[in-house]
């Protein structure tokens, strides 16, 4: 599927329960006409993973995911020989006149284990590949990865191509779609933002984030979805540790559900607040802030 304008972006995403805005869908039609990776960063919990889980649902490919975390290296994320089979041949084969053969088959693709990137590049290999449509790689907390990864990154981003000794080298017929997310942890290098196109997600405005709450959750009461959204909204102008995220207001909007509740009052909020507050000082801070006068301020009938 080729997307043929900025508008059909957004209403498939719309239609798979994702709500964008034109900076975004913008980004992503330019990454498909120019086939260049984009790289998402912003604070955790705005949606930028799932950014690429709905564009794999929207353009029918896989989603293949590789997870960041400090000590990854390229053999991790890349391929790994199956030693365990590799020596089970070798034991079985220890009588054979061709020995070799018998070396040359045991770094053949039989014993190759493949790692994300790899199975990105080269997707018709495994039993599962779709064999149509290119990936869609998701490149996730590259910013959790060292800096000797980041820069291992920039050939297979430049090329999309991976030379394997014992094999050769191997080019992607087709580039991946790929997405990288940062929640800035740490400053990635500007080599590897150079190869894609940026692109800073924010936290929601009300308006936006109504319409996610509404549209991922469509039986709860619009009085409800408004209060929750704007009650986030003056979470986020204080001066917290971590500032909650979308993932958290569906959290919270889903556990009052749970709770049968259809209107915020003081009492449900002090008691839901680990729902959208994961530090202990966010969670005092807010409670000294006094809710109740928090939810008149906002104009909610506390009752």
């Amino acid at each position: 599927m080729v997307f043929k304008s900025i508008g059909e972006i957004e209403a498939a995403l719309a239609s798979h329960q994702y709500i964008t805005d034109p900076a975004l869908a913008t980004t992503l039609y330019l990454a498909q006409a120019l086939k260049k990776p984009v790289f998402l960063e912003g604070e955790a919990g705005v949606g930028k993973t799932e950014v690429a889980k709905v564009l794999s649902r929207v353009l029918e490919t896989r989603l293949i995911r590789l997870q960041c975390y400090e000590g990854l290296d390229a053999y991790s994320a890349l391929y790994e020989w199956n030693y365990a089979k590799q020596m089970l041949r070798i034991k079985l084969e220890e009588n054979a006149p061709d020995k070799a053969r018998v070396e040359q088959d045991i770094f053949g693709p039989e014993f190759l284990i493949r790692r994300p990137l790899l199975e990105a590049i080269q997707p018709n290999a495994g039993p599962e590949a779709n064999g149509v449509c290119p990936p869609v790689l998701l490149i996730d907390e590259v910013d959790r990865a060292d800096s000797e990864f980041e820069a291992f990154l920039l050939e297979i981003l430049s090329d999309f191509q991976i030379t394997i000794p014992e094999i050769g080298t191997i080019k992607a017929k087709e580039p991946p779609l790929v997405v990288l997310t940062s929640n800035r942890t740490r400053e990635i290098h500007d080599a590897l933002k150079r190869r894609c196109l940026y692109l800073w997600m924010d936290y929601p405005s009300f308006e936006k984030e109504y319409r996610i709450v509404t549209t991922r959750i469509p039986h709860i009461e619009t009085r409800l979805a408004a209060q929750i959204c704007n009650f986030m909204q003056a979470l986020r102008s204080m001066d917290l540790f971590k500032k909650p995220g979308i993932a958290e207001t569906l959290d919270w909007a889903a556990a009052l559900i749970a709770l049968h509740r259809d209107n915020l009052t003081a009492e449900d909020v002090e008691k839901t607040l680990g729902c959208i507050l994961k530090y202990q000082e966010d969670i005092a801070k807010v409670k000294q802030e006094n809710i109740q006068k928090m939810l008149e301020h906002l104009g909610i009938c506390v009752t």
